[in-house]
């Protein structure tokens, strides 16, 4: 088993900066696809950003250029770096991971982009 606890989410003003982090009960180095998702409100999840064991990233359309995935594996964590913010990606933020088949989730953490 995986357990995932995200942290660094908050209120941030349009053109504002966050790095949101992914702690894992088990070193990344051991987790195989990882990901970011978000979710807004009426809004179905999805794909922000995802980086594979080897580090080779993909990113979705509508945060190319401002979100940076990275993952720490020498350590536990998984990060998102977050530049230009802007109020449409207002949501909360899932990090997941992949470990021998099965899928993990964390429980979310909020980002709100507001002036």
């Amino acid at each position: 088993q995986v357990q995932l606890v995200e942290s660094g989410g908050g209120l941030v003003q349009p053109g504002g900066s966050l790095r949101l982090s992914c702690a894992a009960s088990r070193s990344i180095s051991m987790l195989g696809r990882m990901s970011w998702h978000r979710q807004a409100p009426g809004k179905q999840r999805e794909l922000v950003a995802t980086i594979a064991s080897g580090g080779s990233t993909n990113y979705a359309d509508s945060v190319k250029g401002r979100f940076t995935i990275s993952r720490d594996n020498a350590g536990n964590t998984l990060y998102l770096q977050m530049i230009s913010l802007k109020p449409e990606d207002t949501a909360v933020y899932y990090c997941d991971a992949h470990f021998y088949g099965l899928q993990y989730w964390g429980q979310g953490t909020q980002v709100t982009v507001s002036s």
